[in-house]
């Protein structure tokens, strides 16, 4: 007689749960889509006529920007906006750019060096002679030291200022392409395996290895989390650095495969092809509005300002207040 019951009652759908759902178990709802507005709608404070590259890097009173094309470096002064004269290289730039100890640290893909460019005079005092991995790749400076990927097989590299040699090799996970350093650690992307690896800096070893998103490419830390921009599948996988797990998975859409990422001034900001500017507001776990138009690729957060790139030899400095408030 209880069996025919219960039997019953699954039957009529009393008391049963919908299909596919254990008991208690509530269906989560889609974040709804980001803003679209067209990039046209925002007025830019200054507009320079330097592209801004992926890997471009503040200094106390102005950002650096590399010119792969010219083979130079170039300052933009924070106060007035304008352009330094263009510091030559003899080869091409690529990665990203460090200024630490009185230099500018420049990663020369074309012949696997690493330029050093005193901050004062713009002239190179020294070549390091360890090659950068990834032309897509990110350096870093922390603890006395400069920080590269020099090998994609996992090998990521500690540079010592006083000799411009490298002293200390840590190996990770293949793949490996990016390096940040933030809050006294060390954190390096790697796609085989799709993970993000915790570093002790002061003793070169590795605390954690954190499983993110597909091919994590570029790193960004601030605004409570580390932000990895996985060219897989389009995402960002935000990690709580007090637990090392993975707190949120945003989707950014296409185009994360050549994109760039910044955390600061309230939001995470990412710049892909077609869309310059996708706000990350950490507060939710979504992307809030995304800016469509020409441009993108690079984006930096420095002197209060959000500078993205606008379009070939463009680069516009942002007020991050006023493209939060915007609205279609």
């Amino acid at each position: 007689m209880i069996r025919q019951v219960v039997f019953s009652l699954l039957l009529t759908g009393i008391g049963a749960t919908p299909l596919g759902l254990s008991a208690g178990a509530q269906t989560k709802s889609l974040p709804p889509p980001p803003v679209e507005v067209p990039m046209a709608r925002l007025k830019a404070d200054a507009v320079l006529t330097v592209e801004l590259g992926a890997g471009s890097v503040d200094s106390v009173d102005g950002v650096w920007i590399a010119d792969r094309t010219a083979r130079t470096i170039v300052r933009i002064d924070a106060k007035d906006n304008t352009a330094g004269s263009p510091v030559s290289l003899g080869a091409e730039p690529c990665g990203s750019l460090v200024v630490a100890f009185e230099s500018v640290w420049v990663p020369l893909c074309s012949d696997g060096t690493m330029a050093r460019v005193d901050e004062k005079t713009s002239k190179v005092t020294a070549t390091v002679k360890t090659k950068v991995a990834s032309p897509n790749g990110r350096i870093a400076t922390g603890v006395g030291s400069v920080w590269a990927v020099t090998d994609r097989k996992g090998v990521l590299s500690r540079i010592d200022p006083a000799t411009n040699a490298v002293v200390a090799e840590i190996y990770v996970a293949g793949g490996t392409e990016a390096v940040v350093f933030a809050d006294d650690t060390l954190w390096v992307t790697s796609e085989d395996g799709n993970l993000l690896t915790r570093v002790n800096p002061h003793n070169n070893e590795i605390v954690e290895a954190i499983k993110v998103g597909s091919k994590p490419g570029r790193i960004a830390v601030g605004e409570g989390g580390v932000w990895t921009l996985n060219r897989g599948d389009g995402s960002v996988t935000r990690i709580d650095p007090a637990t090392n797990k993975v707190v949120a998975t945003i989707a950014v859409g296409d185009g994360a495969a050549g994109g760039d990422i910044a955390a600061g001034l309230g939001s995470i900001w990412v710049s892909v092809a077609g869309a310059p500017i996708v706000r990350i507001d950490p507060r939710t776990n979504r992307a809030a509005q995304r800016f469509s138009g020409p441009g993108g690729g690079a984006v930096l957060v420095a002197h209060g300002s959000l500078w993205v790139a606008a379009g070939p030899r463009a680069t516009w400095r942002l007020d991050p207040i006023l493209v939060s408030a915007i609205r279609p």
